[in-house]
């Protein structure tokens, strides 16, 4: 079994810029591509960004292009989503998600960490 834990949230101005990182624990070895999702108050999961096993690739919804990086330490089984010019419309939770089957790109992931609140003012 795999586990997810994100940290890294919090209160930011607009503008301002955020790293997210996310661990992984349990079963490690079979985790392939790992993503960011969010979901913001009324609204639906929208996808982010996610980074295949080895790093070679990765993908980015099209509102955070230019903006969010994503990045992983296979060694330290972290993920990160480094956050910059930081607009209000970012405001929500930030999900981690791993994929256990050996595809890119994922057609879905299968496991979810908790999230971590991000909350940009005006």
């Amino acid at each position: 079994q795999v586990h997810l834990v994100e940290s890294g949230g919090g209160l930011v101005q607009a503008g301002g810029s955020l790293t997210l990182s996310c661990v992984a624990s349990g079963r490690t070895f079979n985790i392939y591509a790992m993503g960011w999702f969010r979901q913001a108050p009324g609204k639906e999961r929208e996808f982010v960004a996610d980074i295949s096993r080895s790093g070679a690739s990765t993908r980015y919804g099209d509102s955070v292009i230019g903006r969010f990086t994503i990045s992983r330490d296979n060694a330290k089984n972290t993920v990160a989503l480094q956050i910059d010019s930081l607009k209000p419309e970012d405001t929500a939770v930030y999900y981690c998600a791993a994929d256990q089957r050996p595809s890119w790109p994922p057609s879905r992931y299968q496991v979810w960490g908790q999230g971590t609140q991000v909350t940009v003012s005006s």
